[in-house]
């Protein structure tokens, strides 16, 4: 067993809070706003398979468009942020983490004031720091940011997404990546990525005060 992560950072949509189905509800109103295919409902399980990238290309998405479809996304989520929940579990094993003196931060693409209207209060009130506003391809430099501000061991600290793409964030700042099997991307494609540890169940994120049990990365 490893040394306990001092720094856990989470990504928030698919990772702590259950967003997939506001994502599949608003896609197509979104779709028809700015232009790309909407999704086939009978597909869920193929687009999920993808890549963020792949996706990109199957529905016809141009990487510039990117900025304005995310400030959608958030616009139209701050509507209904109080009917989105968290993952069973998530609020307990926050809590433990940080009862374990795990410090626990957010980067997300996604706003602080989402974040914080989903999680609550108390929740938030645990976080050492929340990065929001990152570009789905942007999160390395938000990485690095947090990983600065707290002055925390880049062999110290874990990303723990559901994408491929928190993986290529996370090597490319440096830390770890913890993959979560309740999210967007399938078991599958998320274990092509190699992540240092895979948390199959919420309540598996107590590990990371453990060490999980997984090799750091080369720094």
């Amino acid at each position: 067993m490893n040394q306990p992560y001092q720094l856990a950072i989470f990504d928030f949509d698919g990772t702590l809070a259950d967003t997939f189905g506001f994502f599949t509800s608003t896609h197509d109103i979104i779709a028809r706003r700015h232009g790309f295919a909407e999704l086939d409902i009978s597909r869920l399980d193929e687009y999920r398979g993808l890549t963020p990238r792949e996706l990109m290309r199957r529905q016809g998405v141009p990487m510039w468009k990117l900025p304005f479809i995310a400030r959608d996304f958030v616009s139209l989520m701050a509507d209904v942020a109080q009917e989105v929940r968290l993952f069973d579990g998530i609020a307990a094993e926050l809590r433990a983490l940080a009862a374990a003196g795990v410090r626990l931060a957010i980067v997300t693409s996604n706003s602080s004031d989402n974040v914080r209207r989903v999680l609550g209060n108390e929740l938030v009130s645990l976080l050492s720091h929340v990065e929001a506003g990152a570009g789905l391809f942007g999160k390395k430099r938000r990485l690095e940011r947090v990983v600065s501000t707290l002055r925390a061991g880049r062999d110290e600290t874990i990303y723990i997404g559901d994408q491929t793409i928190d993986a290529d964030a996370a090597r490319a700042a440096g830390v770890a990546f913890g993959a979560v099997h309740w999210g967007y991307a399938t078991p599958a494609l998320l274990a092509s990525v190699s992540p240092a540890v895979t948390f199959e169940a919420v309540t598996g994120l107590r590990r990371i005060a453990a060490g999980a049990g997984a090799p750091r990365p080369a720094v």
